[in-house]
């Protein structure tokens, strides 16, 4: 796992926990392919960060901020680790995303990267219909902002959900799916 492009491009990511499933490194260049120049300057959350993978692509890219929002503490490790090694600067948030959401949309990001846990059983939680339910959410987007979500392939999208489908591209099992403001 590396950063693609950019001021660190190149540099080696140290690897999350063994229970978090990090974003390919194709899958990675491919979503920030179709970003273009929505990354240069923009305002930066990502969420169910992980390693922080996909925030530290956008920072070596030219966002001017990226906010990292993990509530596993060995993941946030991870991402502040990835942080020194890559000498970008970001700011990690030990938290529930929902919860952060609900406490900081105001905020308001250009670009939100989320890669919730996928929920695979019945009774497993899903994070990502959830995320999609949460006006904070669309509280967090400004009007022309993306939200990135990496999901099981084949999700469906919750009926009430606050922003919406703009395209999707499957990768394996996964699904990138970009969504704005409905």
């Amino acid at each position: 796992m590396r950063i693609i492009a950019g001021t660190a491009g190149g540099l080696a990511l140290s690897r999350p926990p063994e229970d978090v499933r990090p974003t390919m490194d194709r899958v990675r260049a491919a979503v920030f392919s179709s970003l273009g120049d929505a990354v240069p300057g923009a305002r930066v959350l990502d969420l169910f960060a992980g390693s922080g993978a996909m925030g530290l692509e956008a920072l070596s890219r030219g966002a001017a901020s990226a906010v990292f929002v993990d509530a596993n503490p060995r993941c946030a490790a991870c991402v502040k680790s990835n942080l020194r090694r890559t000498g970008l600067d970001g700011s990690v948030q030990t938290m529930d995303a929902m919860t952060f959401l609900e406490l900081y949309a105001s905020a308001q990001f250009d670009l939100i990267f989320a890669d919730p846990p996928y929920a695979k059983q019945p009774d497993d939680r899903d994070f990502a219909s959830e995320l999609l339910r949460l006006p904070a959410l669309a509280a967090a987007l400004p009007a022309g902002g993306t939200l990135i979500l990496e999901r099981l392939s084949g999700a469906k999208d919750p009926a009430d959900g606050v922003l919406s489908l703009v395209r999707a591209r499957r990768y394996g099992e996964s699904e990138i799916a970009y969504f704005t403001h409905v």
